[in-house]
């Protein structure tokens, strides 16, 4: 991995009487996409204004590359800001939108020009030099306010749901630019969403927050197939979880039966929970499966029909293209690989 740039250490603020962060230790990369993510009131935005330099945390450090900087007011910081809302100078045109922290740094007029069209051309807006902000789209807008963020080269760039106010194809689209313009300027992105299909879409490393709390730090790949606990195990994709018991290394015993599954380290006997993926389920022949049931209610979804199958003990969901008929008695197959152990959260 690159060198650590920012380092929080046991971060906690308070607004009055509520704490919204209650010791938050995270390490951020150069040239990492990292994605704070987590569902409203999580602290998420919180903990990136005291990043920018907006917030002071109530206790706890901010270092950049190795300097405490949580009493640094922002424009004393390598760091800039996209808000949801744009905030774009109504009255000044693309170009000069793009210019105007240049033009404060009284930069030469040549070098601005070169920049502000080098800027134009990665955000896909040559061209626009001379229009008026207020007549672009939604999503022209929102390149605007990252080219001109990006235009000061800051080693940083706070993004906080900057996505949120565009429909669904542009956001899909701007997924896409950003993580190529992320990795063409090389710097380190630090993005907010409580949208889970964006984060695990862009970035390098996702942090689930809840409650004030990191739940896990992890790539996208290890947040969804290895949930940590079962608040991530919901909130990222769609989940059946059950409580069972880890019998021993590679063995664990849930709805009665044991299974074979790939975790160890726990301790022989203890209680557990599972996650087994919808996508993960396969229906097959009753005689040639563990868990039967009865289909329930099949949906089709466009790519894959969602089948709900109830056994003695409980409704799986599962996702699969094979369609089932409601009625039909139905066994339930999966893999050891497919079987995700999950410690125990008394808290949820």
């Amino acid at each position: 991995m690159s060198n650590k740039l920012i380092e929080l250490k046991d971060l906690t603020k308070n607004f009055d009487d509520q704490q919204v962060l209650r010791g938050i230790n995270l390490d951020i990369y150069e040239n990492e996409f990292l994605t704070l993510l987590g569902p409203s009131g999580c602290g998420k935005t919180t903990t990136l204004r005291i990043i920018a330099g907006f917030e002071e945390p109530s206790s706890g450090e901010v270092l950049f590359n190795g300097i405490e900087i949580s009493k640094l007011p922002p424009y004393k910081r390598e760091i800039n800001t996209v808000f949801q809302k744009y905030a774009l100078f109504p009255h000044l045109n693309v170009a000069d939108n793009i210019a105007f922290g240049l033009n404060l740094k009284k930069v030469d007029k040549s070098v601005i020009a070169q920049k502000v069209e080098r800027m134009l051309k990665m955000v896909g807006l040559e061209g626009f030099e001379k229009r008026d902000v207020t007549l672009l789209s939604g999503g022209q807008q929102q390149r605007v306010a990252i080219a001109r963020a990006l235009v000061n080269e800051p080693k940083v760039l706070l993004l906080d749901e900057p996505l949120g106010a565009l429909d669904a194809k542009i956001r899909k689209q701007m997924q896409f630019e950003l993580k190529k313009i992320q990795q063409e300027v090389g710097i380190t992105f630090i993005y907010v969403t409580h949208d889970q299909e964006e984060a695990l879409t862009m970035s390098d490393t996702v942090v689930v927050m809840n409650n004030g709390e990191i739940q896990q730090i992890g790539s996208p790949i290890d947040i969804y197939n290895e949930p940590e606990n079962r608040f991530v195990a919901n909130f990222i994709g769609e989940s059946n979880i059950i409580e069972g018991v880890m019998v021993k290394d590679f063995l664990v015993e849930f709805d009665g039966f044991r299974f074979e599954c790939v975790d160890k380290g726990f301790e022989e006997m203890e209680e557990i929970e599972v996650v087994l993926r919808p996508e993960d389920l396969d229906i097959v022949a009753p005689e040639d499966a563990k868990l039967t049931g009865v289909v329930q209610n099949t949906t089709f979804k466009g790519v894959h029909y969602e089948i709900l199958v109830k056994t003695d003990l409980r409704i799986y969901k599962v996702q699969t293209t094979d369609y089932a008929e409601p009625g039909r008695k139905v066994g339930l197959s999966f893999e050891p690989e497919d079987v995700h152990v999950m410690y125990k959260m008394g808290a949820y």
